[in-house]
């Protein structure tokens, strides 16, 4: 696994994964129980790219009050 990130406020949940698919990795984010997108890539351009964005998202979503479980 990559990246499994799970942030909470309240009754919200976001959460962000990237882990490896055959060939390559799916990405995915959602929010509360709705899958908001979800991406297979085999280049890792692409998801460097898209790791990235997860975690800026996180940390502003942590300076806003979300917390990690």
């Amino acid at each position: 696994m990559i990246l499994d990130r799970e942030l909470v406020n309240r009754d919200h949940v976001r959460r962000f994964t990237v882990r490896p698919g055959s060939p390559g990795w799916n990405v995915r984010e959602e929010h509360d129980s709705m899958v908001i997108r979800e991406t297979h890539y085999g280049d890792w351009h692409h998801v460097e790219l898209d790791a990235r964005l997860f975690q800026q998202t996180a940390l502003a979503l942590e300076r806003d009050g979300w917390v990690e479980r």
